[in-house]
């Protein structure tokens, strides 16, 4: 890893937001441990009224897609691995309206990083129709509604 990129990382808001809060810096699955990232922004949204949920996911997917884009500019790269708010903000997308418990955590933590990893469509279309900032959250926005339904049906049929 640069030094220069963990310093930026560390003293730039935008690199530090778009990474994760530094996340995206270990070398191994940064998109995993970026979703373990979410987990406690996932339970504080959850105390929140329905309405303000949809308004924080909302300016959480536009800083996403400005944050994305700097930082993917910055580094001359479409979709640097370093960047993970992509999988934050998916995940708050799989989560949001799920009565949180330990099952439905690792339930949608492991079928949002399956979706994530495997792509299938229509994940795979979305990832390659759209490029920038927009592009690199938009395809973990559809992986997290894929999660959410499937984790709706697993509730609605009392799986959890």
């Amino acid at each position: 890893m640069k030094r220069a990129l963990v310093n930026e990382v560390f003293t730039n808001p935008v690199y530090l937001t778009a990474c994760g809060f530094g996340a995206g810096l270990v070398p191994k699955a940064p998109g995993t441990v970026g979703t373990l990232v979410a987990i406690p922004i996932v339970v504080a949204i959850s105390w929140l009224a329905t309405s303000v949920q949809w308004v924080v996911l909302a300016a959480m997917f536009v800083l996403g897609c400005w944050v994305c884009q700097v930082v993917a500019d910055s580094l001359g790269d479409n979709d640097p691995g370093v960047i993970v708010w992509d999988e934050i903000f998916g995940f708050c997308i799989a989560m949001i309206l799920i009565p949180l418990s330990l099952a439905t955590i690792v339930l949608g933590f492991v079928i949002f990083r399956t979706l994530d990893i495997l792509k299938p469509w229509p994940i795979s279309w979305v990832e390659r129709k759209f490029s920038g900032g927009f592009g690199i959250m938009i395809d973990d926005v559809i992986a997290g509604l894929v999660c959410n339904v499937c984790l709706q049906v697993f509730i609605r049929i009392n799986y959890l």
